[in-house]
């Protein structure tokens, strides 16, 4: 599949007059029977792929002017070309459509549109107030209503930091449930002064409320008005010389100061926005977004949309930002360094998806265009660095295919590692780089069934790759779709090859190169060696710059398997005998260890004890009761 970022220009690829002429007339036969309505339209090629999605205030004209194929540039021209049939929905209104739009966007990502390729969810910092003792803790996912949330961050580094000036400021908490109810003297938490002890008792309720309420007020934008009350407690506390205490507000303040310092964007007059700035060169966009909530810079993040090279910073951010919020909500205030196409009906439609007015502005003067101005050169720089290092990445790749005789630069690499101990929670782990570096989204996790393979190496190879190419080849038998990779690297020497190629023999991949890549004498990183069928095992330069990249390759695999290794292994060691009754879910398990400290007390408990605990009923604490005892 073309990535529409790298589509030919004009001069270097037309599409065939009779393709043209083919593709408008089968578009013709739809206009007229279209609706003068709004709604949304999908082109669809000759094998059912969706080639574009779009939206129409009036669907009979809005598809008609496709079959006017002078006035179309190059790229409609292929879209127009390779499209056979069309679908279409009705809407109420052209906000609808855009919505619709935007979700059939992000379900076909058909190739002829704007696509924004990074759609993880962002992380927050949660107050929890499902328990007596709220905790602060870093929270991505669905949330649950009786929890506040602050953010959203731009990135995991960004929470994590805010997270541990506020964790130094206000010592609530950050510890799990079951390391709570388990604690019978204070943890080294509280010997740094990062936590109170609640676990222990070391501080009454009400007092622990209070430092609940700074941190909200805080996190709030009450952050002035936080701040000049700790420092007038540490003026008093220091007047009574009560010098300790003064030393811990202190030091609050230092944090608070700390969380500050990284506000680079500054909004005086605006308290909840996200600001979106685009800056284009050489046919690529970048995309950056700040988040502002409460007055305080919550970062930045990089986006780089795939689209038509012909099109502008306006359009791509129209399409940009209606599939950036196609899973989330908007804040109130949207500023733009470019007006959006339709910016009025991406408001409304945002508006309608969210509950409340929406308002999308270009500033063009005042601090709100500085705001701007800074995000626009943080584009720039992004873009600059992404070019320099696509550039760098292409000739290593270049560097790989001599290296590996392949026949050209692979454009997807796969490496696969195992990690085990013992052969207790083996798992394998596939990551995958390319010419933009590696794809993390890409990245897939195994956890080996078979335990005849668990502790073999070469089986657990064999299990990994017969399970990830097994499953490409059922889910696509003709190797048409992206996906597949033009080189795999093994972590392992000529018997992790030889298992690596049996497997692809087996399921008639011969053609995709397979190279194995073990540590030289003693282990030494440095002195790898290189396993390619055919030839006798060799190493590079130590000085090579491909040598350096294929050891960031193995080196993230390895990560990546250790990672995923620890946290199976981490979640066997967790694992509760609460999980083997029947019945007992996520919320029942907590109640129980909250109300009984342990899943030994609970066994050791009567039918009576277990029933008085929320949630559970007669008839599963009798379930629970003769689980533990055997129906005795």
């Amino acid at each position: 599949m073309n990535d529409p970022d790298t589509l030919p220009d004009a001069s270097e690829t037309d599409a065939e007059p009779d393709a043209i002429a083919t593709g408008a007339g089968a578009i013709a036969e739809y206009v007229r029977t279209l609706p003068r309505k709004p709604g949304v339209y999908r082109m669809i090629a000759a094998d059912g792929e969706v080639l574009y999605v779009g939206k129409a205030r009036s669907l009979r004209s809005r598809v008609g002017s496709y079959t006017q194929a002078g006035r179309l540039s190059t790229r409609l021209l292929r879209m127009v070309a390779a499209t056979r049939s069309m679908e279409f929905a009705v809407t109420a209104s052209e906000a609808e459509a855009l919505l619709l739009e935007n979700n059939l966007i992000k379900r076909f990502k058909p190739r002829f549109n704007v696509l924004l390729r990074d759609d993880k969810s962002f992380p927050y910092i949660t107050i929890r107030r499902d328990t007596p003792w709220p905790q602060l803790a870093k929270h991505r996912g669905a949330r649950e209503a009786d929890n506040e949330y602050f953010g959203p961050f731009a990135s995991a580094t960004a929470v994590n930091r805010t997270l541990y000036a506020l964790q130094r400021a206000f010592p609530l908490r950050s510890c799990s449930d079951g390391v709570f109810v388990a604690r019978t003297r204070p943890c080294l938490q509280f010997q740094i002064k990062r936590c109170t002890a609640p676990c222990v008792g070391r501080i009454e309720a009400p007092d622990y409320a209070a430092i609940v309420e700074d941190v909200r007020g805080f996190l709030g934008g009450r952050n002035r008005e936080i701040q000049q009350a700790l420092s007038i407690r540490m003026e008093r506390a220091a007047e009574t010389l009560q010098f300790e205490q003064a030393a811990v507000l202190r030091d609050r303040l230092r944090a608070l100061a700390q969380i500050q310092a990284t506000q680079t964007i500054s909004l005086a007059s605006i308290t909840d926005a996200d600001i979106f700035a685009a800056h284009a060169e050489g046919g690529q966009v970048c995309v950056q977004v700040f988040f502002v909530r409460a007055g305080q810079n919550l970062g930045n993040r990089a986006y780089f949309p795939s689209h038509g090279r012909e099109l502008g910073e306006a359009e791509v951010l129209s399409a940009f930002i209606g599939q950036f919020y196609e899973a989330r909500t908007a804040p109130p205030l949207i500023l733009a360094s470019h007006e959006p196409t339709e910016s009025a009906v991406i408001a409304e439609a945002l508006g309608l998806r969210g509950g409340s007015r929406v308002e999308i502005q270009a500033p063009r003067r005042g601090e709100a265009r500085d705001a701007v101005e800074h995000a626009i050169a943080n584009a720039r720089e992004a873009l600059a660095r992404r070019v320099a290092e696509r550039g760098t990445q292409r000739r290593l790749l270049e560097g790989i295919a001599r290296a590996f005789a392949l026949e050209a630069p692979p454009e997807r690499i796969e490496v696969y590692d195992n990690s085990h101990i013992q052969g207790s929670a083996p798992v394998g782990a596939m990551i995958v780089a390319g010419p933009d570096g590696f794809q993390r989204t890409a990245y897939r996790k195994f956890n080996i069934k078979s335990e005849t393979a668990a502790g073999d190496d070469f089986a657990m190879m064999r299990e990994v790759l017969e399970r990830r190419f097994g499953r490409a080849l059922r889910e696509n038998p003709e190797r048409d779709e992206s996906g597949w990779p033009d080189l795999v690297l093994i972590d392992g020497g000529q018997g992790q090859l030889d298992a690596a190629r049996a497997v692809m023999a087996d399921l008639g991949l011969d053609d995709i190169a397979v190279v194995g890549i073990a540590k030289g004498p003693d282990r030494d990183a440095g002195r790898e060696r290189f396993f390619v069928p055919g030839r006798p095992p060799f190493a590079l330069e130590p000085r090579d710059p491909v040598l350096y990249f294929l050891q960031r390759l193995r080196d993230e695999a390895h990560r990546f398997a250790i990672g995923t290794h620890r946290a199976r292994r981490g979640a066997d060691l967790t694992r509760s005998a609460l999980d083997e009754v029947a019945g007992i879910g996520a919320r029942r398990k907590k109640a129980l260890l909250h109300h009984f400290g342990s899943a030994r007390a609970v066994a050791a408990a009567s039918i009576d004890d277990i029933a008085s605990v929320e949630g559970v009923s007669r008839r599963l604490a009798e379930k629970i009761h003769e689980h533990f005892r055997g129906g005795t």
